[in-house]
């Protein structure tokens, strides 16, 4: 191993141990300084209002009935109803209000002139500040007019969640179920725990002058305003990015091209690949990968439309038997259910590749492992139906069916059973790439890379196991967006960067130094970044000031190695023009340079957008959100499984040549319908609430006051633009994929593009031609 290479390895170790200090000192920060459950919640009189059992109950209970996917919490969850607490604390003031003006002035608080109203709201302030926890006997007690307020504020959300005919006209702006919670008991309970999350938003911590979560939400009537901390951060993320930037592109200029890239082969060295068993077996992998593409797509369009009719499609009420909840459930989690199958496929195909032998019983794992899956698939699917519509309740619904959190929505035994197939995988694949980790491999650095990243994929999904369905709120996003953020977007992306490695040295278009450089080179600068920039998600989630340091200081390198994605993009798209055979491999190329594109524009810019403090103080929550997510995750992790699968069923398919009209379209169709669904609809509308956010604060912006007014309903209509344009190209791309099994997308025998390197008369270079005619 050359010097060089050595320091590469050191570099990734030191980012990795790094990287994961900080993020453990960040999470004792979070166990340590969570706001506090009181064990009793008393009034001044002595009446005792709530305990500490009731409010996890109402936790439960918000858990079951879909949790984050009807409205949200502290910013996190779906964007059609409120967030819950911002909601909550705005009603409970502007109660607290009347009540004081209606024992003091004898009439409501909006008839006050202009100098009695500040009185109030002066004394408002200082009343949801205070902190009057005490920590020594658990008890948080509260003013007799406060709890007159929250009293108030409790009979809206019983009639809101229990059915009341007057508010059917809200439900229906809220895309929410008629009677989502038939007992009173739940009802009460539910509110308390509502009332909790507002008390945190809302009270000071011990010796500071800011809220248990950073003064989030904007509320102008209790003085909720960005702090200190998220100004001064939010300069320094840009200082740190633009310090970032400017070193990548130092590195980019100064480092060494010595390495000798290898002659490209005249032949495809993958046209005479002899499929194992287990390899042929990853075909059904593809199947079901389209095939959940497909219904997550059709799920998406639906819980779009539930934005503008709230449980009608077109008219058609289906809301009662698939609610709103259930259905952008089901919407997200094929997702990730689908983009991890199609990794998944990927790896086993390789393995018997790299190991270069097919282990005993290889196929049979490769079955059994499918069979698993789709268990996994249907169970979770349907338990999340059942806890919707609270067939399952309690205990038996985080089990079996719905936890409440956004991609981890999965009851816990389905969790525990994927946990299980991915360690499954993890076995599989080992002993596949074994025979490549021996001594003597020329290719055992960029092996043990990949396997790393393996094994990274295998484990770090066991975080979202590190809570439990009574967990503290913040303890449980802590350890859900390790599987979000760690798992997903980041030892995905690290595993897909080794898979294509591994294809191009296999191809023989690029060296395995300068592979294996690269590979270390673009984990480390994603790394240093991604592994504590996870705390960007948590600024507000009831976390002190030192996660929002570090999430702000560090996430803002994540956009630094995007830097590097224009001229990969460019390097990745030469490479079908270098010998004349890549031209069999022209369209998965293509899918891959959509991939940094939407990495560029979706994770960077409108990743970048939503990232420093002070942005995402205003817009967490909001449409905003939804425009990076889209762009990010179907644009980079959703392009990149189907160029993947592309790659698989290239091989599959043998050398049969393709009839890829229906491929193009597809491509180009799905990312203009993207792109178009983002400009027409999401993003207008984000800003559109950005205003409202900063003008009056988040409760109006995610009021249904604010979201059906004319403008935007407009806007959600446009969408349908985009959606369209999207469908039709997931309709060609599914098309396609069933055709190469009929045959109606394969072309005869005799028409495929070239197996052997046929250079043109005159192969030289436009550049070298240029100067000899000069």
């Amino acid at each position: 191993m050359q010097s060089h290479d050595k320091r590469l390895w050191l570099v990734l170790a030191l980012v990795l141990g790094v990287g994961f200090t900080l993020l453990g000192f960040g999470g004792r920060e979070v166990y340590r300084q969570a706001p506090p459950l009181p064990e009793r919640i008393v009034t001044d009189s002595g009446a005792t209002l709530a305990t500490r059992e009731e409010i996890l109950d109402g936790q439960q209970i918000w858990q079951g009935i879909g949790g984050q996917q009807i409205g949200s919490i502290w910013g996190h969850g779906a964007y059609q109803a409120p967030d819950w607490s911002a909601d909550w604390l705005h009603r409970e003031a502007l109660a607290l209000l009347d009540v004081w003006s209606a024992a003091e002035h004898g009439k409501p608080y909006s008839e006050l002139d202009a100098e009695a109203r500040g009185a109030l709201e002066a004394r408002l302030r200082g009343e949801l500040r205070s902190n009057r926890y005490d920590a020594a006997t658990g008890t948080l007690v509260i003013s007799d007019a406060r709890a007159a307020a929250q009293a108030q504020v409790r009979e809206h959300y019983t009639a809101l969640f229990g059915g009341d005919p007057s508010l059917a006209e809200l439900r229906e702006s809220y895309a929410l179920q008629e009677r989502a919670i038939a007992e009173p008991a739940d009802l009460a309970k539910l509110s308390t725990f509502f009332a909790w999350t507002a008390w945190a938003c809302a009270t000071e911590r011990p010796g500071e002058t800011y809220t248990y979560t950073n003064n989030w939400p904007h509320e102008p009537l209790i003085g909720n305003a960005p702090t200190a901390a998220n100004v001064v951060w939010s300069v320094l993320s840009i200082v740190a990015l633009l310090a970032g930037v400017g070193a990548m592109v130092w590195w980019l200029a100064s480092r060494r091209h010595d390495d000798i890239e290898p002659a490209p082969p005249a032949r495809d060295p993958l046209a005479g690949l002899v499929l194992t068993p287990s390899m042929r077996a990853v075909g059904l992998y593809v199947g079901v990968v389209v095939g959940l593409f497909v219904v997550q797509v059709v799920l998406g369009a639906l819980v779009a439309h539930y934005t503008v009719e709230g449980q009608s499609f077109f008219g058609w009420r289906i809301g009662e038997w698939l609610p709103y909840a259930v259905a952008r459930t089901w919407h997200i989690q094929s997702g990730v259910f689908w983009i991890a199958t199609a990794f998944l496929a990927t790896g086993l195909f390789v393995a018997p590749v790299i190991g270069g032998r097919e282990p005993k019983g290889q196929a049979l794992g490769v079955h059994l492992l499918l069979g698993a899956l789709v268990l996994v698939v249907v169970g979770s699917l349907a338990g999340e139906w059942m806890s919707g519509q609270r067939v399952l309740r309690g205990d038996g619904a985080f089990w079996f069916g719905h936890q409440g959190y956004e991609y981890v929505d999965l009851g816990r035994v389905w969790q525990i059973a994927l946990y299980g197939g991915l360690i499954g995988w993890l076995f599989l694949m080992l002993r596949g790439i074994a025979p490549a980790l021996k001594p003597g491999s020329n290719q055992r650095g960029l092996i043990s890379l990949l396997t790393g990243s393996v094994v990274a994929i295998g484990l770090f999904y066991g975080a979202g196991l590190l809570y439990g369905a009574r967990s503290h709120l913040s303890v449980a996003e802590y350890w859900r967006w390790w599987v979000v953020h760690l798992w997903v977007e980041g030892f995905f992306e690290v595993f897909a960067t080794g898979v294509l490695s591994f294809l191009f040295v296999r191809l023989g278009l690029v060296g395995v130094q300068s592979a294996t450089r690269a590979f270390l080179a673009s984990t480390s600068i994603f790394l240093i970044g991604g592994i504590p920039g996870t705390f960007h998600h948590l600024y507000f989630s009831g976390t002190p000031v030192s996660v929002t340091a570090l999430g702000a200081a560090f996430s803002a390198l994540e956009v630094v190695p995007l830097v590097l994605i224009g001229y990969e993009a460019l390097q990745t798209w030469r490479l079908r023009q270098r010998v004349a055979w890549m031209q069999r491999y022209r369209t998965p190329i293509l899918f891959f340079v959509g991939v940094a594109f939407w990495n560029l524009v979706g994770a960077g810019v409108f990743g970048f957008l939503i990232n420093p403090p002070i942005a995402l103080y205003y817009m967490q929550g909001l449409n905003t959100t939804p425009v990076h997510a889209h762009t990010a995750l179907f644009g980079v992790y959703g392009l990149l499984s189907l160029g993947l699968m592309l790659v698989l069923a290239r091989q599959l398919t043998g050398l049969r040549a393709w009839n890829e009209k229906w491929l193009r379209y597809s491509f180009w169709a799905m990312n203009v319908g993207l792109a178009l669904m983002v400009v027409l609809s999401l993003l207008p509308i984000g800003i559109a609430q950005t205003f409202a956010c900063v003008e009056r604060g988040l409760w109006y912006a995610r009021s249904a006051e604010f979201l059906q007014s004319p403008v935007l309903e407009n806007l959600r209509w446009l969408r349908l633009i985009g959606d369209t344009v999207f469908l039709t190209g997931v309709a060609a791309f599914a098309w396609f994929m069933l055709g190469l099994k009929t045959g109606w997308s394969l072309l005869p025998q005799g028409t495929d593009t070239p197996l052997v390197d046929e250079p043109r008369k005159d192969a030289r270079p436009r550049r070298e031609l240029a100067e000899t005619a000069r």
